[in-house]
């Protein structure tokens, strides 16, 4: 397993992390912008916790003339996953059905939330049934 696998982002690695999976790639510049939309930050804040996750090895970095052009190393899935699996273990004692209902109790779901979720239980019973 790679250092980049193991490593959980923090809140701020993640700001910068969604910005990458959105955008593909992007340079510190274009990502300053889309952070300081959200909330006050200095580029050099924004320059050095690159920086950090390059060396972490979340990011990979290209020299573009005096530009570097970032990318993300990690997958948005891979690292959802890791996520989610540290929260069911940590704050639901292991239980996906609380996390799922503590969700939708707390987020009013579309319709078509609704009928998407009963489609991924109905799959995951066939699975189940098999």
């Amino acid at each position: 397993m790679t250092k980049a696998v193991q490593h959980k982002p923090t809140e701020s690695e993640l700001e910068i992390l969604n910005i990458l999976w959105d955008k593909g790639s992007a340079t510190v510049r274009e990502i300053h912008e889309v952070l300081e939309q959200h909330k006050t930050s200095g580029y050099t804040t924004t320059l050095k916790l690159m920086q950090i996750m390059f060396e972490k090895g979340m990011l990979s970095r290209e020299p573009q003339g005096k530009l570097h052009i970032y990318k993300a190393k990690i997958k948005r899935e891979k690292t959802q996953q890791q996520l989610v699996r540290k929260m069911i273990d940590t704050m639901f004692s292991g239980s996906a059905s609380q996390l799922v209902m503590q969700a939708l109790g707390q987020h009013k779901a579309s319709t078509a939330e609704l009928d998407e979720i009963r489609q991924y239980l109905a799959e995951l019973d066939k699975q189940t049934n098999k």
